[in-house]
């Protein structure tokens, strides 16, 4: 279930002019502002129709080192903070409902509302947030999380824990959607590619270490002290990012008319959001359902399975580290081709040790999923970083739900190899996407026509 203020915080070089006059994209940086973009030589992201704005003041000029990479550290934990309270309610939904007189259906909104409530918020976040330091607008969302878990914590009933998990929504959606990019302006460029990734790093962490952690803090002390050790954790996130996050003014001012004009006038942008709908829809239209598939169709046994899940998170950080500093257009080409085939092959192909392999390969897979889009998004539009963004992780985050939704109909109508084999579609829709508007290379036109930023 992510972006940044705008990267612009270090004098750049003129810029070379390409075969019309406009300038080429700067040196290459994993997923960083001025990445190469893939498409060839002359690549270039189309802006807003705004005013260029004036470059921001660097944050950590003439800080030592490891003072941004503390500071990476603190948005990292951050995300695994905000990850981990929005799954929670997975493992609790059971003891949540009898304590509160509700069915398991009616508690599985605890996860369903602050995915959609994060949906909206992400874009709404970003343009509400206007010309605030975006030190202080992720301290106040972190604040709002540690509020949330506590009054959830108290809840007398049902109602004030589906309001408070609301709100960890609201958190989720308009922190993702500040922090992703806030490597840039943290860490030498040469080094956003790994920064992205740790900040990435939270969101498989928090699968692996946060939920079981948060499950078994429920068995042991009742699910309101898992609740209450979350917010906890959320203040030890406030205190961290009031300590090293440096000022982050912001760079400008979004308004509610740009990102729709971001779609229109950026090729790039519609693409990624585009690719990000299929991948994210195609991977929980399967994942949601990976306990049956992997009961009925491997034949694991059920007593393996939570094992073989956390092999499969494992995997994830595994991935999100070795995508992080890579190009993000081929990253997300690999990734989709290799889901594509990973899925098709879980559906069909029986016995428990193919089944543990596919599996592995899967989560190693899809664990470069949520930094390599963030790195498109950056890349497609540099000047926009936090419009972009606001997009994608909107669309993200619909897209948990709409993959769910179709992996369920899926199941219900037809069978459990139907869930992976529809994400399997999904996935090859999105590698092929990836091909047509970010690889493939075209030979340079006067006209630009064949670049992914070419305006439409």
């Amino acid at each position: 279930m992510t972006s940044a203020a705008a990267p612009g915080n270090r004098p750049a070089p003129p810029p070379e002019s390409g075969p019309t006059g406009d300038p080429k994209s700067g040196p290459e940086s994993g997923v960083g502002p001025g990445s190469e973009s893939g498409v060839g030589p002359g690549s270039e992201s189309v802006s807003l129709p705004v005013a260029r704005p004036a470059p921001a003041p660097a944050p950590v000029s003439g800080a030592a080192p490891w003072r941004g990479w503390a500071a990476v550290c603190a948005v990292s934990l951050g995300i695994f903070c905000l990850i981990t309270s929005e799954l929670l309610p997975v493992g609790l939904l059971t003891p949540v409902g009898a304590a509160l007189g509700v069915s398991d259906g009616t508690a599985g909104l605890m996860v369903t509302a602050p995915g959609l409530v994060a949906g909206f918020c992400a874009p709404l976040v970003t343009v509400g947030a206007g010309r605030l330091d975006r030190r202080v607008v992720l301290c106040v969302l972190i604040a709002l999380m540690v509020a949330a878990n506590l009054a959830a914590a108290l809840a007398p009933n049902f109602a004030v824990v589906l309001a408070a998990r609301l709100l960890v929504g609201v958190s989720v959606g308009g922190f993702w959607a500040i922090a992703g990019g806030l490597a840039a302006r943290l860490v030498p460029e040469r080094h956003v590619g790994r920064a992205t990734a740790l900040v990435f790093g939270g969101v498989p962490t928090a699968s692996v270490l946060g939920v079981p952690a948060g499950t078994l803090l429920g068995e042991l002390g009742g699910w309101r002290t898992a609740f209450a050790a979350v917010g906890g954790l959320g203040l030890v996130t406030l205190t961290a990012l009031l300590v090293l996050l440096p000022p982050l003014p912001a760079t400008r001012h979004i308004t509610f008319p740009e990102l729709p004009a971001l779609l229109r006038e950026n090729r790039a942008v519609r693409a990624g959001v585009i690719v990000t709908f299929l991948v994210v829809t195609g991977q929980f239209a399967a994942y949601t359902f990976v306990r049956p598939i992997l009961q009925e169709v491997s034949g694991v046994d059920a007593r393996y399975i939570s094992t073989l899940l956390l092999g499969y998170g494992v995997a994830g950080v595994v991935g999100n580290f070795l995508a992080g500093p890579r190009d993000a257009y081929r990253t997300l080409l690999v990734v989709s081709s290799a889901l594509t085939v990973v899925l098709a092959s879980i559906a069909v192909l029986p016995g428990p040790a193919v089944g543990t392999v596919l599996l592995l390969a899967w989560g190693l897979a899809y664990g470069g999923v949520s930094v390599s889009v963030q790195g498109w998004m950056i890349k497609a539009a540099p000047e926009a970083p936090e419009a972009a963004s606001s997009l994608m992780v909107a669309m993200f985050n619909f897209a948990i739900a709409a993959g769910a939704l179709c992996g369920g109909l899926a199941v219900d109508g037809l069978s459990e190899p139907a869930a992976p084999l529809g994400g399997a579609a999904l996935m090859l829709a999105a590698a092929a996407t990836v091909w047509v508007t970010a690889i493939r290379r075209t030979p340079d036109r006067s006209d630009g026509q064949g670049r992914i930023g070419h305006r439409a």
